[in-house]
Order: structure tokens, then C-alpha cells, then sequence
């Protein structure tokens, strides 16, 4: 077997690594006389208690550490990357790929197209599992590496083959069967394309994909993205508003049928459909405590629920469940765990002295509604408080392309810049910058958009927590995002990750 090397990145000061003089710039050769082809293969071979690790030094000097740990003792360091082998590309040429559809010129790692089974069980990237033959069936087995996350897009084997523009596209049904005989339970997407994979395919689709229950999970149904650089001949439209009512309608007949037998959902869509529809999203208990929140089912409730958490938590409200119509008012206080949810609302100052204060909240334009809506909650509760909505339409990626995880510095300066008036804060989109690192797509700094407008604080906004307590406490806000890690552009669900608020 070909030796590979696991780099360090970093090295926690009080771990293992740390103690065993570990540090960045070292690689990992081998475990107890093991090769090591990713984090999956490293993870199993420290589980002994005796270990002897073969580690090449940044000089390039190599040394077999040997020491006794705790069965379930780990390094305490993170890679540069969790597969040392190298990222497993695409072997699709999907007439839906986003990577496709970038803006020329954009840094290499947007251009990544992955289809790595590892990273779908490490990190729920999606895969098409074109790209896996029998080993990797076999190794999913002796890993018990469940749940996958697999991009299906239809059952239809031809019309699959016809969509990822790969003949071994048709063999879906057979590669479902072989998770299964590997123990795998599996989360499922479809990115649905008007006119191509919806209708009967989508029912054909659905029809199958719930009859594979328990080991499949969940159904994601996403509406395609489109952006003014795709030069494709497959002819793909958007979305309209009775197309959108269309496919709502559907899957409502399915999850009623689902959560009367089981009291599930299992079938979930975006919140890009509701939008468009001009319908509410479902109420959280809908959403089964978002199993797919990164895949961007269920962000827009998500987030309500965080701001509601977090309200009823800074007043003393008891939180009510979320149960009943889909058609509720925000007013409705929903208690229905909130997947990351991660701070303290009771933290806040009941009296925050917020007046006289301006903020004016950058957002993209599918969501901004809800966000008017709750900016209106936050200033009927305060007066004095202005806040003033920022919709930036994108023209960077085009204006079909409405999210806020894919604004960029540029489309934000000039937005912000056509605006007069007083400004004494501005709130971002957290999920714009990649994490761990202020810098937009575009690789304009937060450092660069905080000098075009020096007379105001500006501050990234994650979750409907954040953004309830920069509205109520605005002096004493702020979001450190020391601790994040790396953000990797992913090909199957890169346009749908990260488009919270």
C-alpha cells in the first residue's frame, strides 16, 4: 500500500499531541505499523492502548514515537485535510453543478469538485457514488461508516445518467442496495430542476426512496441554482411561483402520508420554495429536529426558533411547542430544540441602552422579509431603535442567486454606498465569510468592508440567537469567530451549505 502522510495543521496546547512534542508542520506516517489513507483509517488505529506513531518532522527527519494512551485517548491535533490521500474528484459532469457556474478568476479551492464517500460520512458532503467500486463498499461495511449523504436527483437510471452526464449514473438503485448490505443508513437529496427531474419523476422519485426506509433517513429537496456565468446547452430554468405551489403541494400529500404512519416527516424541502410560493415555512416540529440544517432545509425556521429561544429566555417567557398549521405568525413561540443553537439569552441586560441607534442589516433578498419582520419585533420593543433592512441583490454570481451565504464584499460596499443617512452599526451575514477566516467569496476582508465605512461597527450575524441580542444589546454584541474551523467548498451541496439568514 502507497504511504501517506497526514500533515498537522494545529496542535492543542494541553493534548496528547502536545505532550508528546507534536507540532504543526509534522506529519503522521503510520500507526502501530499501519498506513494511513484519511482520519477514518487514523481514528481506528489509535483506538489501541499501546501505540507506536511514525512521524516525519518538519526538517524531514523521521521518529517512531512509542507511548502507552487511554483506549479512547485521542492526538488532540487537526490536519490540514481529512483525507491524506487527496480529495476523491467528481467523475459527473452534472448539468446542474454550481462549481460550473462561478465567477471566472475566483480562488482555486471554489473550484473544487469533490465526490468523496469519506467526507459525505465525516462532514455530510454529498456524493453520487459514481466514483465507487466494491472496496469502498467493503470498507463502509468494516468501518460501520453510516449515515452517507447521497445526492440521488432521480430514480430514473436513464435520466439520472442523462442529468450527471455519466453512464455510471444508472446504477443508483444497485448502490443503494449495497449500502444497505453494509450496514449504511444514508441521508438523500434531490436538486430539483423544472421541467427535467419534477412531476411523475418526482414522484417516481419519492415513491421509492420512502419505501427504502429505515435505512434511508431523509429526503432533501432543493430547487437548482442558477447563476449568470452558466453556459451549459441542457436547457435549466428556475422556479416560478406556481411551480414552487406545484411542488409544495406534492410533498405535502407525501408528508401527511408519512407522519401518519410513522410521525415523521422524512420529506423535507427549502426554504427557497416556500419563498417563492409566497407560504410560510412549516413550523419546526416539521422539520424533526433538521436533520439536514446544512444542506439548507429548514435555516429560515431554525432561525426563528434561535430568536425566539433566545427572547423568551431575556423576558422570562415559557416557549410554547411549534405544533399545528404551517401557516403561523412569527409572534408564535416555538420551543422545538433549535439545531446550534449556542449562547445564553438570559445573559442579557433586561435595560440594554440601545437608543438613539441606527443598524442597518445586510441580507439577501429570499430571506429579507423574515428578517424585516423580526427587526420590526425588535424595534416595536425598543424606541428609539431604527434599523433599516439591507437587501443586496447579487450581482456578482447574478440576481438569480438570492441567498446571503453567497453575497460577496463588492455587491455589500455598493449596496451600503447607495444609501444615506445615519449609520451607527451594520450587521452581516456570518455565513458570506468563510469560516475561520474574514474574508468574502470574492476576497474582499471584513477588515477591507470595516474601512469603507469607519464610522459604523460592523458584525457577522450566524444564528437567530446573534441576531436577537445584536438587535437588544447592541453596545455589547460581538461575535468571535476565533475558534471556527475551515469552511471547504463542496461541488454536490456547496450552493445550498451556508445560506443561513
Amino acid at each position: 500500500m502507497k504511504q501517506y502522510a497526514g500533515e498537522i495543521l494545529r496542535v492543542h496546547p494541553e493534548g496528547l499531541g502536545a505532550e508528546l512534542g507534536l507540532v504543526a508542520g509534522d506529519k503522521i506516517l503510520a500507526v502501530n505499523g499501519q498506513h494511513l489513507r484519511d482520519i477514518i483509517d487514523l481514528s481506528f488505529a489509535m483506538a489501541d492502548e499501546e501505540i507506536e506513531l511514525l512521524v516525519e518532522h518538519t526538517d524531514g527527519t523521521q521518529e517512531c514515537i512509542a507511548f502507552d494512551k487511554d483506549m479512547d485517548e485521542e492526538l488532540d491535533v487537526e490536519f490540514k485535510s481529512a483525507v491524506f490521500d487527496g480529495i476523491r474528484n467528481c467523475a459527473n459532469h452534472c448539468c446542474f453543478c454550481f462549481v460550473d457556474m462561478i465567477a471566472p478568476d475566483m480562488r482555486s479551492s471554489l473550484s473544487i469538485k469533490d465526490d468523496d464517500y469519506r467526507l459525505s460520512f465525516l462532514y455530510g458532503n454529498f456524493v453520487t457514488m459514481t466514483n465507487m467500486g466494491p472496496a469502498d463498499f467493503k470498507r463502509i461495511a468494516q468501518y460501520h461508516l453510516s449515515p452517507l449523504y447521497v445526492s440521488i436527483q432521480c430514480m430514473n437510471p436513464e435520466l439520472r445518467a442523462q442529468m450527471l452526464r455519466c453512464e455510471a449514473a444508472k446504477n443508483i438503485a444497485h448502490q443503494l442496495d449495497q449500502l444497505e448490505a453494509a450496514g449504511a443508513d444514508y441521508h438523500t437529496q434531490v436538486v430539483l430542476c423544472a421541467g427535467v427531474n419534477d412531476g411523475p419523476e418526482l414522484e417516481r422519485t419519492i415513491r421509492e426512496i420512502v419505501a427504502r426506509r429505515p435505512h434511508a433517513l431523509s429526503l432533501a429537496i432543493v430547487p437548482v441554482g442558477l447563476t449568470k456565468y452558466r453556459d451549459d446547452p441542457f436547457l435549466l430554468t428556475q422556479f416560478d411561483a406556481a411551480g414552487a405551489a406545484a411542488v409544495i403541494d406534492e410533498v405535502e400529500r407525501w408528508q401527511q402520508q408519512i407522519r401518519a404512519e410513522e410521525g415523521r416527516t422524512f420529506i423535507y424541502l427549502s426554504d427557497e420554495f416556500y419563498f417563492l410560493a409566497g407560504r410560510e415555512v412549516p413550523l419546526a416540529d416539521y422539520y424533526d429536529g433538521f436533520p439536514q440544517l446544512d444542506n439548507g432545509i429548514g435555516l429560515t425556521r431554525n432561525f426563528i426558533c434561535e430568536w425566539e429561544r433566545a427572547a423568551a429566555g431575556n423576558t422570562g417567557r415559557a416557549a410554547d411547542e411549534g405544533k399545528g398549521s404551517a401557516v403561523q405568525p412569527l409572534s408564535v413561540i416555538n420551543s422545538t430544540p433549535a439545531a446550534g443553537e449556542d449562547a445564553k439569552a438570559d445573559d442579557l441586560p433586561q435595560d440594554a441602552d440601545v437608543m438613539p441607534l441606527h443598524l442597518d442589516v445586510v441580507t439577501g433578498t429570499s430571506v429579507a422579509p423574515v428578517m424585516q419582520r423580526l427587526a420590526t419585533e425588535a424595534m416595536a420593543a425598543q424606541p428609539g431603535l431604527s434599523i433599516r433592512l439591507v437587501p443586496v441583490a447579487n450581482d456578482w454570481f447574478g440576481h438569480m442567486v438570492n441567498v446571503s451565504g453567497l453575497l460577496t464584499g463588492h455587491d455589500i460596499v455598493a449596496a451600503l454606498s447607495a444609501l444615506t443617512g445615519p449609520r451607527d452599526g451594520i450587521i452581516i451575514p456570518e455565513p458570506a465569510l468563510r469560516a475561520g477566516e474574514d474574508v468574502f467569496l470574492d476576497d474582499i476582508s471584513l477588515a477591507a468592508l470595516q474601512q469603507a465605512f469607519p464610522d459604523a461597527r460592523i458584525e457577522p450575524v450566524q444564528t437567530g440567537g446573534d441576531y436577537y441580542r445584536a438587535l437588544h444589546d447592541w453596545p455589547h454584541y460581538h461575535k468571535d469567530r476565533a475558534a471556527e474551523s475551515t469552511y471547504t467548498w463542496q461541488s454536490n451541496a456547496g450552493y445550498t451549505k451556508n445560506l443561513t439568514y
